[in-house]
């Protein structure tokens, strides 16, 4: 496909949740958008026809398991094949679980470690290139809970503070030509699953001053901030948590 001024974008796990928040703000912006997920077919498909039929051309999918390092690289080419550059990367894919001591296994560690952290980082490499030629940016998804780890959930915790680690890293290996920052959300949406009640959903409110949850379009414009507006900001996290990270 010939290049277009358009810049494009491609966010992991951009089917569902704060991944597609994220697709829709950006593409607001006048951004193309690749739309990643593993198993999401229908939601992805969805939400691309939909971004098309309000801007014709401007959204794809791309499949991939973000566990298989090997297909990392082919996913970023495909991104760029169908849209003939690559300006932004939104690391946003994520697997979320308890963990508790006596019961953790080296697969929870494969794959926590593998798409909290593992993923992001060799993702970033094959991406690195193209950024580079577009002077582009990285956005990393953390947790504020790098620096308030959750009882019970050791490998989670591990791995988003390595996410954060990585950011930093990051932001120095890739300088001057890429940026490289995250945003860290406290109470924004409850996973869907079920793994946190009612009573457990009130407890984590009463420690955060704001009283409320974020909602998912909170993440998405401080997404929209550092990737379009934040020229000369690099290494920093932004948290996004109603103040949850301050409170006692």
């Amino acid at each position: 496909m010939t290049e277009q001024t358009e810049p494009v974008v491609l966010v992991t796990g951009g089917a569902k949740r704060v991944g597609a928040a994220i697709v829709k703000r950006l593409h607001r912006e006048g951004w193309r958008v690749a739309i990643h997920y593993r198993a999401s077919a229908s939601e992805a498909d969805a939400l691309a026809a939909a971004l098309n039929a309000v801007r014709a051309g401007s959204a794809v999918t791309l499949q991939a398991d973000l566990l298989d390092t090997s297909a990392l690289a082919a996913l970023i080419e495909r991104c760029v094949t169908s849209f003939g550059r690559l300006d932004a990367l939104i690391n946003n894919a994520s697997t979320f679980y308890p963990t508790a001591m006596d019961a953790l296994t080296e697969q929870d560690w494969s794959t926590l470690i593998g798409s909290n952290l593992k993923a992001p980082l060799f993702l970033s490499q094959a991406a690195a290139p193209r950024l580079r030629k577009t002077h582009g940016c990285i956005v990393n998804i953390t947790d504020i809970h790098t620096e308030r780890p959750m009882p019970g959930y050791v490998i989670y915790n591990v791995a988003k503070a390595g996410l954060r680690g990585l950011t930093l890293a990051l932001a120095r290996d890739l300088a001057p030509d890429v940026r490289v920052n995250a945003v860290a959300p406290g109470p924004i949406e409850w996973p869907d699953d079920g793994q946190i009640g009612e009573a457990e959903r009130a407890r984590i409110l009463r420690h955060v001053p704001l009283q409320r949850e974020g909602g998912v379009d909170q993440i998405a414009e401080a997404v929209k901030y550092l990737v379009c507006d934040a020229a000369f900001v690099t290494g920093q996290t932004i948290n996004v948590d109603g103040g949850r990270s301050i409170a006692i």
